[in-house]
């Protein structure tokens, strides 16, 4: 299997290290060999955090800027940050509104390296279903519905399911369900 690269971004207390943990430990699960390496900058401050996760036979764990395929962000503005970071034919993934992203001024660079954007309002969505801090949780789940990458949305959630805690297990899966939904209805709409 070729190296598959993720990049997930966003700030200090969103979950970004969470969602790291989801997709690498679904990636061994699966008998991948995975690198990682994560940069919290001012994270206990609400400032920028980066993960770098490869899947595959990776000899660095820090993602050449033009090389990630997926970029996965907890916030818009941190999504156009590490924009530059995606390779051309990439896959963008944010928490923001589907209407409203990409915004108007990204859109040339987007298309002129076949960068492929969807967007869901994860945080709006987490607070629907009653579990704010599930955001993370969120995104994983709308990424697992386009079925890009390695991971399986039936894998990704098994290991939500492992991973959760019993008080959380069922609240956890019924955001991951939704999530996951959601992205099935955009996805098939395209």
């Amino acid at each position: 299997m070729k190296t598959i690269n993720y990049v997930l971004t966003g700030l200090g207390g969103q979950g970004i290290l969470f969602m790291t943990k989801v997709l690498a430990t679904t990636a061994l699960n699966k008998g991948y060999n995975i690198l990682g390496a994560e940069t919290h900058g001012m994270a206990q401050r609400g400032g920028s955090v980066v993960s770098h996760l490869r899947i595959g036979e990776a000899r660095s764990s820090l993602i050449r800027a033009g090389a990630a395929d997926f970029l996965l962000s907890m916030d818009e503005s941190e999504a156009y940050r590490y924009l530059p970071y995606l390779k051309k034919g990439g896959k963008l993934f944010a928490n923001a509104s589907s209407k409203l992203f990409p915004d108007e001024r990204v859109t040339a660079y987007l298309e002129k390296n076949d960068i492929e954007s969807r967007a869901m309002e994860a945080a709006k969505k987490a607070m629907e279903l009653g579990s704010p801090r599930s955001t993370n949780l969120a995104m994983v789940a709308f990424y697992a519905a386009f079925g890009f990458g390695p991971l399986s949305a039936d894998d990704l959630r098994a290991t939500v399911d492992d991973m959760s805690p019993g008080p959380f297990k069922e609240k956890n899966l019924r955001i991951f369900d939704a999530c996951y939904e959601t992205g099935r209805k955009m996805a098939m709409a395209n």
